[in-house]
């Protein structure tokens, strides 16, 4: 990944709450198309103009061939709130980032976690992130769905995480039961970015707990209910995969020995 400072110069009068409506409303259409990653964007006031520091996915992230009609159109409303396009500096690397894969594409997999600060679809053969913008998303113009999926799930898996949840058991089960509205929604998305570019996309199953540790190294696929166990584990992180519903999995974390 890597730091940008976008600059929007002021060339006509307006005010801190129109261009901040504006900045605001351009940022989150490129958070929606995958230029932008994250949720937050510092942004200053420097006399004349507004300074915003944002983290993205790839060096060219910000160039024009990958910006979404719905970012163009969020641009021109820059100019209808009195500030310029804005000037793009790439600031480097962000070395407290995730970075994009550098290997060819061929089969994805739609993976999360409440730490991740990334694209979720991420490259089957090394687990880096893809760049939301290189794909056709699942429905509309962007990527809004997906990423409003991510939000979701990350949030719950950062409540499950913690030793003592407020929730209990209800957000490790929206994001371990196969037929939980989340899973639901995430495989649905899954198939659609299948099928519109035209690559395998699989889902990635959590499993955190086990009600029988000694059955969960064999517990058969959710969605076929055949064998899934690989031989070796595929990433040293999914224990399962099935070709036919297009899922991975992992043994139940509590179930695996140090």
């Amino acid at each position: 990944m890597y730091l940008a400072e976008l600059t929007y110069k002021v060339i006509a009068d307006t005010s801190f709450s129109q261009a901040e409506a504006t900045i605001r409303a351009f940022t989150e259409a490129l958070i929606f198309n995958g230029n932008v990653l994250g949720r937050e964007f510092p942004t200053a006031w420097q006399q004349d103009r507004f300074c915003a520091r944002l983290v993205i996915p790839a060096a060219d992230a910000l160039q024009r061939p990958h910006l979404s009609a719905r970012v163009l159109q969020a641009e021109q409303q820059l100019m209808a709130a009195g500030l310029a396009y804005p000037q793009v500096k790439v600031l480097g690397m962000d070395i407290m980032s995730q970075h994009s894969s550098n290997q060819d594409t061929e089969t994805l997999v739609l993976f999360t976690t409440f730490s991740d600060n990334c694209s979720p679809l991420r490259n089957l053969a090394d687990l880096a992130p893809v760049p939301l913008y290189q794909l056709l998303p699942a429905e509309g113009v962007d990527h809004e769905s997906l990423i409003r999926w991510q939000i979701q799930f990350q949030a719950l898996d950062e409540v499950q995480q913690q030793q003592q949840r407020v929730l209990k058991k209800t957000a490790e089960n929206s994001l371990q039961q196969f037929n939980s509205a989340l899973n639901r929604q995430g495989r649905l998305l899954a198939k659609k970015i299948s099928q519109h570019n035209a690559l395998p996309v699989y889902y990635a199953m959590y499993s955190g707990s086990s009600n029988n540790c000694a059955a969960d190294p064999v517990k058969p696929c959710p969605g076929c209910g055949n064998a899934w166990r690989l031989t070796t584990p595929l990433l040293e992180l999914f224990d399962f995969k099935c070709d036919r519903c297009q899922l991975v999995s992992n043994i139940a974390w509590e179930c695996q020995t140090p």
